[in-house]
């Protein structure tokens, strides 16, 4: 990458230390909803490509990381059959 790329785009993922690499993806989530609204889309896709190497390097070093029963497939299933059945009596 060059120093203009750089500069643009940010330090590299796999450089960031991780108290860095929290911080960016806070920013960048936090970000989206109004670069999504109303950023060019130029910014859109840049926004994009920084947003999805944040998360994939936060991946890479949390390989085993703690998910949610709610945040799976099964969990949102069951999530979705109990709140089918209507009020509870």
């Amino acid at each position: 990458m060059t120093e203009s790329e750089n500069q643009r785009r940010g330090i590299e993922a796999a450089r960031l230390s991780e108290q860095e690499l929290i911080r960016e993806l806070e920013n960048i989530h936090r970000s989206r909803h109004d670069t999504l609204l109303h950023g060019a889309p130029a910014a859109l896709a840049s926004h994009t490509t920084r947003m999805a190497e944040l998360e994939e390097e936060y991946l890479r070093r949390h390989p085993d990381r703690p998910v949610t029963a709610g945040r799976t497939r099964a969990g949102a299933r069951a999530r979705t059959h109990t709140e089918s059945d209507g009020p509870s009596r």
